[in-house]
């Protein structure tokens, strides 16, 4: 692994079936400048949906699980953040979506990351630019939107 790396990935409850680690390691490095943002350290915490649950019960008060919760702890304008993804809800979303899985982990990947940028998705407007964001950052890594 490069050790100037500013992103890590953790799989506390076992391996995820994600290819090309470092490529994408360096790719969301690469998302960052695109966006003109600054990045100290990005932990993306691959979980199942027990774990988020309980998260974004403590944390946000939702009893449920959901398929990402981004945490910037950022103290500066350098990006510090955990992401937590549930591979379970993943695979759920990709499944009744007809997507793909790994078109499905990339977008989430990259939706924390878009985050992390500033974009927001509670409004039909903002939820229309971060999905045309999604969609461009995978078709730059080469990964088919759905």
């Amino acid at each position: 692994m490069n050790s100037k790396s500013k992103v890590y990935f953790f799989f506390p409850e076992g391996a995820v079936n994600l290819t090309g680690r470092t490529s994408l390691k360096g790719f969301i490095e690469k998302l960052f400048k695109a966006e003109k943002k600054q990045i100290n350290q990005i932990n993306y915490v691959f979980c199942n949906d027990r774990t988020i649950r309980k998260i974004n019960k403590q944390y946000l008060n939702h009893d449920y699980a959901t398929d990402i919760i981004t945490f910037d702890l950022s103290e500066s304008k350098l990006i510090t953040a955990d992401i937590y993804i549930s591979v379970e809800r993943v695979r759920e979303n990709a499944r009744a979506l007809g997507f793909s899985f790994k078109s499905e982990i990339h977008r989430v990947i990259f939706h924390g990351a878009l985050h992390l940028c500033g974009y927001r998705d509670k409004k039909s407007a903002e939820i229309n630019k971060m999905r045309g964001k999604e969609d461009l950052y995978l078709k730059k890594y080469g990964v088919s939107p759905e």
